[in-house]
């Protein structure tokens, strides 16, 4: 393996310390998001530390095409990424038809179609050079329906299942796939998605603790890592053997804002 790894979102959040991770352990990169002033900051800073050697290349994942132009620009650069983190993604709080139909639709695009796509078109190269890596960055929102991010925990259940099954697909290629299942995380994400001061964001792991879990489970090739004991045992032995209607109504409760 060249350990060269391919990381999307990386401009903030879980990505750049996914990118942060691996650079710490010598790993070359390149970084993808639509920010390419954050992407450039984070090149600069982690060239300088650790000595690796950054490729930035900004774009909109999420736009039509985008991840098939990214693959053209990395097969141009002549590179060959033989670990893939598809971490872009982002989730909007609020009823399901109250909310701009272009948003519901542009996380779909971003959270499930764009990290087929780059699946698609990067694991065939894994497997024909016998060793690679793929990490998808999905959540613990998987594991239930969820009234008020309806569209956001239907693209995490997609991402939980197609990556436990993808890696089935791949035993014995020498790629393994893994899928990170965080509880909630502070990042930029509460804020964009419109979820600060509601009781599901009221404490969370880092950024930092999280990418390490996860980078650490998909170097050993684990299929499933959550960032907590608590959050696996809720969602593998809990959530599943209560009553649908009470798990749904149990999430609305916990995005709703005070007052």
């Amino acid at each position: 393996m060249s350990d060269l790894a391919l990381v999307t979102g990386a401009s903030s959040g879980i990505g750049a310390a996914l990118a942060r991770e691996h650079a710490a352990r010598g790993g070359d990169l390149i970084v993808t998001a639509r920010r390419a002033d954050a992407l450039d900051q984070l090149k600069s800073d982690l060239e300088s530390r650790h000595g690796v050697t950054v490729h930035v290349m900004a774009c909109d994942l999420g736009a039509e095409g985008g991840a098939q132009d990214l693959v053209r620009r990395i097969e141009d650069a002549g590179l060959a990424p033989d670990i893939l983190v598809n971490n872009a993604g982002f989730g909007g709080r609020g009823k399901h038809l109250d909310r701009p139909a272009e948003d519901e639709l542009g996380m779909i695009d971003l959270n499930v179609k764009a990290l087929v796509a780059l699946t698609r078109a990067l694991a065939p190269g894994m497997v024909a050079r016998g060793g690679g890596r793929i990490l998808n960055v999905g959540s613990t929102a998987g594991f239930m329906p969820g009234p008020e991010q309806a569209v956001y925990f239907a693209t995490k259940a997609f991402v939980n299942s197609y990556t436990q099954a993808l890696a089935h697909e791949l035993r014995g290629t020498g790629v393994t796939a893994t899928v990170l299942v965080p509880g909630y995380v502070e990042t930029e994400f509460a804020q964009r998605s419109d979820l600060t001061g509601t009781r599901l964001t009221q404490s969370g792991m880092t950024a930092g603790a999280v990418a390490k879990i996860g980078y650490d489970a998909m170097r050993r090739g684990d299929l499933v890592a959550f960032d907590r004991t608590s959050l696996s045992l809720a969602c593998q032995w809990v959530i599943p053997f209560l009553p649908r209607r009470m798990v749904m109504s149990m999430m609305e409760r916990m995005q709703q804002k005070a007052g």
